[in-house]
């Protein structure tokens, strides 16, 4: 498989509806992300997103620019909260020194703020 070398970036606003939608799909229904009354009570202050969900639509960017991609697997870290209603930039790019793994990050378009950082390894071609 051959990954192309450049990146790809895109900016996604969640809705309150994307969390509630893939709450009823997962069965992950934590209040944290799908009650705004217990949500407005936590240190976050409002609902925020499932991490898979973010990743969700990672894979889904992913799928669009690479289709022929095997994916292999990943490694995700959630530094900071994604937030209903605010736009995110999700940025995807080969690494320069292996191409079958590309480095991922979402962050908050308002401050900067990443909410998910990691990689994704995919299957190289046979030799």
């Amino acid at each position: 498989m051959t990954i192309a070398t450049s990146g790809v970036t895109e900016v996604w606003t969640p809705r309150q509806a994307d969390f509630d939608r893939f709450a009823e799909l997962s069965g992950d229904d934590n209040p944290i992300h799908v009650d705004p009354d217990f949500s407005a009570r936590t240190r976050f202050g409002r609902t925020v997103s499932h991490g898979m969900l973010l990743y969700s639509r990672v894979w889904a960017l992913i799928r669009r620019h690479w289709p022929e991609a095997e994916h292999v697997g990943q490694a995700l870290m959630f530094p900071a909260p994604s937030y209903a209603d605010e736009p995110l930039v999700i940025t995807i790019a080969p690494m320069r020194d292996d191409p079958s793994r590309l480095t991922v990050t979402i962050a908050r378009q308002a401050d900067g703020e990443v909410t998910l950082q990691g990689e994704c390894l995919f299957r190289r071609e046979a030799v």
